[in-house]
């Protein structure tokens, strides 16, 4: 006859439902996981199958019990810090959307939205082209691989407690909002340079042949150009997105080391 009693069972518990709430926020908030197109049960049992592969390689967790205060405050830490490690890289995501939506208005473009199936929000058909190439490009290099990695990682980093991510932490998480935008430029700025100076050669052609019919040959032409000059970047925004990504990736193992 087995017996077991409540700190055995408590612990059994614990040992796998700390993991697992992490690592369900860290999918929640993160890219290509927290994707509206993943349904709910698909990321459940990911967080799920992750979490039972995981918890045999990971250090014994404080018997706490999950509805007591000290249970609730540690629960609250794991949430935050798996929102954290996803949202960090989302950020990464929405620079894509930004630059993209300056080379749609510089191309003319604007006006042509759609609805991002990832995230369920209108956005411009060029910013929703940079995601697709994004999204393959993450999952080619084994992004989405290293961000499950890293996660397990943090159990050792950053262990189960009450205590987890600071203040500091906090606004180090908002300071690298500072790098979407950044790094949205970065991308952008070649094309819409481009754009820039063929916007500038359009209006000397119109003050030089006023009878010509700029809106006739003016849209048509900064559309083909400017799909031109999109094909001839994506290349170097490819690259600064990988550089990105692997930024996001140290940011991340820094704010677990600190917290």
């Amino acid at each position: 006859m087995i017996l077991l009693n409540t700190e055995q069972m408590l612990g059994w518990v614990t040992a796998f439902f700390w993991p697992f709430v992490r690592i369900s926020s860290m999918m929640m908030a993160a890219p290509v996981f927290g994707a509206q197109l993943m349904p709910v049960r698909v990321r459940i049992f990911l967080a799920f199958a992750v979490s039972m592969v995981a918890v045999p390689m990971l250090p014994a967790f404080p018997a706490v019990d999950p509805i007591s205060y000290s249970g609730i405050m540690i629960l609250l830490q794991q949430v935050l810090i798996g929102v954290a490690m996803g949202f960090v890289l989302h950020m990464i995501f929405q620079a894509l959307v930004i630059a993209g939506e300056a080379i749609a208005n510089g191309m003319g473009l604007g006006f042509a939205r759609m609805v991002d199936p990832a995230n369920g929000v209108q956005v411009p058909v060029i910013s929703q082209f940079l995601i697709i190439m994004a999204t393959l490009l993450f999952v080619i290099l084994n992004g989405h691989l290293l961000l499950l990695q890293l996660v397990v990682e943090s159990f050792r980093i950053l262990p189960v407690a009450e205590y987890g991510l600071s203040a500091a932490d906090a606004r180090t998480i908002a300071n690298w909002g500072s790098q979407m935008f950044a790094g949205a430029v970065l991308i952008a700025i070649p094309a819409v340079t481009a754009l820039l100076v063929v916007n500038i050669s359009m209006g000397v052609i119109t003050r030089a042949a006023p009878q010509l019919n700029i809106f006739a040959v003016g849209f048509p032409l900064m559309i083909l150009l400017g799909f031109f000059f999109l094909a001839a970047t994506t290349p170097s925004m490819l690259n600064r997105f990988t550089h990105m990504m692997m930024d996001s990736f140290e940011l991340i193992r820094s704010i677990l080391a600190t917290g």
